[in-house]
């Protein structure tokens, strides 16, 4: 931007909202520099300010607490980032109706203390410790208690978005149902902020259960990892999550939660132990590291890698990534929901290029036999420029359709989802 651009948008834009700041290092999206930071304190000032950026010319990417920003593709631009930390509030907790309403940058953590007020929660892990319920829905992050929960996705009821020219829409409401046409709500979850910036959110509560377990059991192999994935998720325990964790060393553990009455839950940990076998033991605490993905952000960013599978397909999946780790000499951490075929894997900073693009390769071909795909998710900045970040995309052109409709000048975070999205 020129200068006499950036002072026209900084005035455009301070007319429609009381915070508008020039941006510093700490606000780069993924390696590129925006110029402005706009905080809007509420949905209608953030519709004022995104007409405001496209009147200006504009492009935003909308940021929470800027936990998940590396993810995905860096943007091909950021003039703008919105900034919705300010719109923090809890709205509403209809705790008989078990709905909570919420503004997009409240903190999950937040939203879990409001609704266990109440006992009651919403059942979804922090994959990211510190991220808000904007972030959450953007990337579709989730953890092990997809297992019998589901996703954001399956979760919401309710959305208002501000699409890239200003214009407010909303979706659903605060009684679950069946419609029919576009779910504008779910359309915009795992989009990366492509599509529209998520202001507020309504989801269905579940009950805290009275009682809580986890059982874990050691397994050395892919095959043996997989195998005790499908007793548990096909026998009568009714597992509330199941999560599989693999370290570099590669010992593993798999570790399954138990919900319910006290008694119901003693009895399935029972039952539980005794189908997994030798080595089964049981804990009320949640084993270390649980829900949380195995890579953090640090002063090194490490390759992050989402998985996914046909439950069938987990392992020969999970054989093919760890070969291609070790015959790369490269050491690989795997966490993820085993029983819904969902995973994440870790390399480290420091993995030569070459070896993440050969594990990404050869993993993606076993991956898409068995029904799913791998994602780069996270990384430095040489191996987001050299490996296929998304891989290939069957409903590309679709996809592309859509983001014409809702953003045909390409404002909003362009470039940073599949397909140059």
């Amino acid at each position: 931007m020129t200068t006499t651009s950036l002072d026209a948008a900084r005035t455009a834009l301070a007319s429609a909202c009381a915070e508008v700041t020039d941006a510093g290092p700490d606000d780069a999206v993924d390696g590129v520099s925006p110029a402005l930071v706009a905080r809007p304190g509420s949905t209608a000032e953030t519709a004022e300010v995104l007409r405001a950026a496209a009147s200006a010319g504009l492009t935003v990417v909308p940021r929470g607490r800027g936990t998940k920003l590396s993810w995905g593709r860096p943007p091909e631009r950021v003039d703008l980032v919105v900034d919705l930390s300010r719109m923090s509030a809890v709205i509403d907790h209809s705790a008989g109706d078990l709905i909570v309403e919420t503004q997009a940058g409240a903190l999950l953590s937040d939203v879990q203390s409001t609704a266990a007020s109440a006992g009651q929660r919403l059942a979804l892990d922090e994959p990211v410790p510190g991220s808000t319920i904007g972030g959450v829905l953007a990337t579709n992050s989730s953890g092990p208690i997809r297992v019998g929960f589901g996703t954001a996705r399956d979760l919401l009821i309710g959305a208002t978005v501000v699409r890239a020219d200003g214009v407010l829409a909303k979706a659903g409401g605060r009684v679950v149902k069946n419609v029919a046409g576009y779910d504008l709500g779910k359309l915009v979850i795992g989009s990366f902020g492509t599509l529209a910036v998520i202001t507020e959110a309504v989801f269905r509560l579940h009950p805290v259960p009275p009682a809580r377990a986890y059982v874990t059991v050691p397994f050395g192999t892919a095959t043996d990892a997989a195998r005790l994935v499908q007793q548990v998720v096909h026998a009568q325990v009714v597992p509330a999550a199941v999560e599989v964790d693999w370290r570099p060393d590669g010992a593993g553990t798999l570790g399954v939660q138990l919900a319910g009455t006290a008694a119901g839950v003693q009895a399935r940990v029972a039952a539980a132990r005794q189908l997994l076998g030798t080595g089964a033991e049981a804990a009320e605490e949640a084993p270390a590291g649980w829900g949380v993905l195995p890579w953090r952000d640090g002063a090194e960013q490490a390759t992050g890698l989402k998985l996914t599978c046909a439950l069938s397909g987990l392992a020969p999946v999970l054989d093919a990534l760890r070969r291609a780790a070790d015959e790369a000499g490269v050491p690989l951490t795997v966490r993820g929901s085993g029983g819904v075929g969902v995973l994440y894997a870790a390399l480290p900073a420091d993995t030569p290029v070459e070896a993440v693009a050969g594990v990404v390769a050869r993993t993606r071909a076993v991956c898409t036999e068995h029904g799913g795909s791998l994602v780069v998710l996270d990384g430095p900045p040489q191996v987001k420029a050299a490996v296929d970040t998304w891989g290939p995309v069957p409903a590309i052109d679709l996809m592309r359709r859509v983001k014409g409709q809702f953003d045909p000048e390409r404002r909003l975070a362009p470039g940073r989802f599949v397909g140059g999205i």
